[in-house]
């Protein structure tokens, strides 16, 4: 399966690091564009979907989440997924960088807000009640006027999405920023970029609270608290995705994918894969190539 790695790229009079596109448009633009976005795809950055009519489907991170009117769908950078659009499908497709997600907290003042409230913990799709869709389709369109204006002041626009993200935020079924302090979210958003940046080579829970400075007891009680899973149950989840993703896009050996994960013995990679997908590397890679 040939995977493109999709940047952001928005138009040039756009170096904000964020982007609104209308979904009907994206579907009648993709003939022209240099991959099918109903195809699956990584992305080098984040995105959150607005669907306004119509149902379907939405592939991440080789799971399906059924979608329909109302329901906000949301992707994480470095995630594979593929779209459902048709002439049917309307909404908006909401993308943004790290860089303008880091801007937001520095100057929002608000470390909770985190790419890594898009965690894989969470369910990719979420429909808020009717009272807070109008609200989050009113800000979504004063997003898009800003960025729009001639003279947009970013503060601005960093102001709307901020109120947009932590409305859904509060909303959102199991958000781990509603049971955790502002110092323990900072502790589970640094373990969460920890498991993102080393792909994960350290799969003991030890080792990462060692990085935290605190306890595995303590580094084990906050990932429970946050998402009813255990360090290492979070660390596993990171690991079999990076190896589904790994084993799809890369034309290397399974022996070679085996010891850049950290695995000495190609072996135990191969009974640790099975043990959580009940397939071998080779047969999940030759079930994704049918």
């Amino acid at each position: 399966m040939n995977i493109p790695s999709i940047q952001f790229t928005p138009p040039a009079s756009n170096s904000k690091g964020i982007e609104i596109i209308e979904l009907d448009e994206l579907y009648h633009r993709r003939f022209k564009m240099e991959h099918d976005p109903n195809k699956p795809h990584r992305v080098h950055f984040s995105l959150m979907l607005y669907i306004e009519q119509g149902e379907g489907s939405h592939f991440i991170d080789f799971n399906h989440y059924p979608f329909s009117k109302g329901s906000f769908i949301f992707v994480n950078k470095n995630q594979i997924q593929a779209f459902a659009l048709n002439e049917h499908i309307k909404g908006k497709l909401v993308l943004f960088t790290d860089s303008f997600i880091e801007h937001v907290q520095t100057n929002m003042n608000m470390p909770a807000l985190s790419l890594n409230h898009f965690h894989i913990a969470y369910s990719a799709v979420f429909t808020p009640s009717p009272a807070l869709t109008s609200s989050c389709v009113s800000l979504l369109s004063e997003i898009q006027k800003e960025i729009d204006h001639e003279g947009n002041n970013t503060l601005i626009t960093m102001l709307l999405f901020s109120s947009l993200f932590l409305m859904l935020e509060r909303e959102r079924p199991h958000s781990y920023a509603k049971v955790l302090s502002q110092s323990q979210v900072k502790q589970f958003n640094f373990f969460s970029e920890l498991l993102d940046q080393g792909l994960t080579g350290k799969r003991e829970a030890a080792y990462y609270a060692e990085q935290l400075h605190i306890t595995y007891k303590t580094l084990n009680n906050l990932c429970k608290l946050a998402t009813n899973r255990t360090a290492k149950q979070l660390i596993d989840a990171y690991t079999i995705i990076e190896a589904k993703r790994r084993l799809i896009l890369e034309s290397k050996q399974v022996q070679e994918i085996a010891y850049d994960l950290g695995f000495e013995e190609t072996s135990n990679f191969i009974k640790y894969f099975k043990k959580h997908t009940l397939n071998t590397p080779s047969q999940f890679r030759n079930l994704t190539k049918s």
